[in-house]
């Protein structure tokens, strides 16, 4: 009887976390990680204030847990679609419109979450600095590895220069990300589609495995 209570308990324990940090990161998305508050949170999910602290012991393990929730929902939505495909530049190419539109459709209210958050930690130290680079370097990491799957593939030319491409292709998407939000715009999204599909006419072995230039 006691161990049912107690995984009872846990259940509702993990249950209020999962809420609470829902409503962390949309907060995080639009005013930052900084503007995160326990108080705050208990007060808009009618929760205890000490409920909120038994659950996360200081304000750094709030916002590490809602980066982590964060990154949780960037693999739902923009890695874990394209690994369905086969490796090639079809499917660097799907994460690309993957990511444009998770952040045309707003999966957090402050669109990408990341882009929002690491322009508000990037001076600083500390372990949510840390915690955000590795995020950041983890995601050109996979591009990188997803291009050079692509040239194993045949289909992206051996001599192109992956770390550039990436670079590239990533500047498309943030600022297509950073325009709509600043300015309300969508339009851009579909410029930064056109964008990054031309350079990946450049370096496609063979143009018709991409979707035709607009």
């Amino acid at each position: 009887m006691a161990g049912t209570q107690a995984d009872g308990r846990i259940a509702r324990g993990n249950q209020t976390r999962q809420l609470i940090l829902r409503r962390a990161v949309e907060i995080a998305s639009v005013e930052g990680l900084a503007a995160l508050s326990m108080g705050q949170l208990a007060s808009e999910l009618n929760l205890s204030k000490s409920g909120v602290f038994a659950l996360f012991g200081s304000k750094e393990d709030l916002q590490l847990a809602t980066i982590r929730t964060a990154i949780t929902v960037y693999l739902e939505h923009v890695v874990q679609p394209a690994r369905d495909l086969p490796a090639g530049i079809g499917r660097l190419w799907r994460l690309c419109t993957g990511w444009l539109t998770y952040s045309r459709e707003r999966v957090f209210p402050g669109g990408c979450f990341f882009y929002s958050v690491s322009a508000e930690f990037d001076a600083r130290e500390g372990k949510v600095h840390d915690t955000l680079a590795a995020a950041r370097s983890n995601w050109f990491s996979y591009l990188e590895q997803t291009a050079r799957e692509a040239q194993l593939a045949g289909e992206l030319a051996d001599d192109a220069d992956v770390p550039q491409l990436v670079f590239e292709l990533v500047a498309f998407l943030e600022m297509a990300n950073a325009e709509s939000v600043l300015h309300d715009d969508f339009t851009c999204y579909d410029r930064a589609a056109k964008a990054v599909l031309t350079r990946l006419h450049t370096v496609a072995t063979d143009p018709a495995l991409l979707p035709a230039t607009p």
